[in-house]
């Protein structure tokens, strides 16, 4: 057994429960994913262009992770699907962005709604002052985090 000092066992014990609920919320929000018939890689990258707009290819891949030659064919089979299409980038003719088309925009009307309602239900537990002081502390753990690498 570990026999660490106080300070680690509640280091440890706020791990613990901060994974499980975040397991939690996360598995919630995959169901409602799941039930608007899209893959998630396709949800995030909609979402992403629904919410901030236009979006280089490369951007795109950095943010979600995605090998460059992956997301390449993500684009290609939501532009396929006609969600989203590709307009050349004015200060760069090399490059384009991925936009968001107007059936891939209609979709996100429909379904994001929903979607934020199912976020705003799993979030429901805490009130407003302690949303904002969870988004302070989560803040200051991961730009604390990103500076030990």
């Amino acid at each position: 057994m570990y026999l660490g000092d106080e300070q680690s066992h509640l280091d440890l014990r706020l791990f613990r429960v901060w994974s499980k609920a975040s397991k939690t919320v996360f598995d919630n929000l995959t169901a409602d994913i799941d039930r608007c018939g899209i893959s998630r890689d396709h949800f995030m990258i909609l979402e992403l262009l629904y919410s901030k707009g236009p979006h280089p290819v490369q951007k795109i891949s950095e943010i979600f992770s995605i090998p460059s030659g992956s997301i390449t064919y993500v684009v290609d089979k939501l532009e396929k699907k006609e969600l989203v299409k590709r307009q050349p980038t004015p200060t760069d003719r090399r490059t384009s962005n991925v936009v968001l088309a107007e059936k891939g925009k209609m979709l996100f009307d429909e379904i994001f709604p929903k979607h934020v309602e199912t976020i705003s239900q799993n979030l429901s537990f805490i009130n407003k002052e302690e949303k904002q002081q969870l988004i302070h502390l989560l803040k200051k753990i991961g730009l604390g985090a990103k500076e030990l690498k």
